[in-house]
Protein backbone atom coordinates (compact mmCIF):
# COMPACT_ATOMS: atom_id res chain seq x y z
CA UNK A 1 0.00 0.00 0.00
CA UNK A 2 1.57 3.18 -0.94
CA UNK A 3 0.98 6.66 0.76
CA UNK A 4 -0.85 9.69 -0.77
CA UNK A 5 0.34 12.33 -2.30
CA UNK A 6 -1.01 15.86 -3.43
CA UNK A 7 0.69 18.86 -5.04
CA UNK A 8 -1.16 21.90 -3.53
CA UNK A 9 -0.40 25.62 -2.54
CA UNK A 10 0.64 26.73 0.67
CA UNK A 11 -1.73 29.34 2.42
CA UNK A 12 -0.18 29.92 5.85
CA UNK A 13 2.94 29.59 7.25
CA UNK A 14 2.77 31.36 10.78
CA UNK A 15 2.89 28.31 13.11
CA UNK A 16 6.27 26.61 13.88
CA UNK A 17 7.30 23.61 11.50
CA UNK A 18 3.79 23.72 10.27
CA UNK A 19 2.36 24.75 6.90
CA UNK A 20 -1.78 24.89 5.78
CA UNK A 21 -1.84 23.31 2.44
CA UNK A 22 -4.81 23.59 0.23
CA UNK A 23 -5.33 21.24 -2.61
CA UNK A 24 -7.72 21.59 -5.23
CA UNK A 25 -9.59 18.57 -6.20
CA UNK A 26 -10.92 19.21 -10.03
CA UNK A 27 -13.38 16.83 -11.52
CA UNK A 28 -16.39 16.61 -13.25
CA UNK A 29 -19.82 16.06 -11.88
CA UNK A 30 -21.17 13.16 -13.13
CA UNK A 31 -24.52 14.13 -14.36
CA UNK A 32 -24.29 18.08 -14.91
CA UNK A 33 -20.86 17.40 -16.39
CA UNK A 34 -19.88 20.79 -15.24
CA UNK A 35 -16.09 21.01 -14.35
CA UNK A 36 -15.97 21.08 -9.98
CA UNK A 37 -13.06 22.58 -8.24
CA UNK A 38 -13.48 21.62 -4.37
CA UNK A 39 -10.52 23.24 -2.16
CA UNK A 40 -9.09 21.06 0.94
CA UNK A 41 -6.59 22.12 3.41
CA UNK A 42 -4.28 20.07 5.31
CA UNK A 43 -1.87 21.07 8.01
CA UNK A 44 1.70 19.65 6.98
CA UNK A 45 4.60 19.26 9.04
CA UNK A 46 7.72 21.03 7.40
CA UNK A 47 10.80 20.68 9.87
CA UNK A 48 12.94 23.02 8.44
CA UNK A 49 10.88 26.02 8.05
CA UNK A 50 11.77 26.00 4.69
CA UNK A 51 8.91 26.60 2.83
CA UNK A 52 6.79 30.09 2.70
CA UNK A 53 3.50 31.13 1.94
CA UNK A 54 2.58 31.24 -1.39
CA UNK A 55 4.55 28.28 -2.31
CA UNK A 56 3.56 25.27 -4.13
CA UNK A 57 4.83 22.04 -2.77
CA UNK A 58 4.15 18.18 -2.68
CA UNK A 59 3.02 16.52 1.12
CA UNK A 60 2.52 13.18 1.93
CA UNK A 61 0.61 11.09 4.26
CA UNK A 62 2.50 10.63 7.67
CA UNK A 63 2.04 9.28 11.08
CA UNK A 64 -0.38 11.66 13.79
CA UNK A 65 2.29 14.10 15.13
CA UNK A 66 -0.69 16.26 16.57
CA UNK A 67 -4.29 16.58 17.07
CA UNK A 68 -4.36 17.50 12.70
CA UNK A 69 -1.25 17.24 11.38
CA UNK A 70 -0.85 13.77 9.46
CA UNK A 71 1.09 15.03 6.12
CA UNK A 72 4.69 16.19 5.57
CA UNK A 73 5.98 18.34 3.51
CA UNK A 74 7.87 16.37 0.94
CA UNK A 75 9.62 18.58 -1.30
CA UNK A 76 9.11 22.35 -2.58
CA UNK A 77 7.92 22.28 -6.63
CA UNK A 78 7.99 25.75 -7.04
CA UNK A 79 8.97 29.12 -4.56
CA UNK A 80 6.30 32.29 -5.31
CA UNK A 81 7.90 35.10 -6.35
CA UNK A 82 8.28 38.51 -4.59
CA UNK A 83 7.05 41.58 -5.69
CA UNK A 84 9.19 44.33 -5.06
CA UNK A 85 11.24 45.17 -2.36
Amino acid sequence: MSKKEFIGKIISNKMNKTRIVEVVHVFRHPLYRKVVHKKHKYYAHDEDNSSHEGDTVKIVEFRPLSKTKRWQVLEIVKTAESFGG
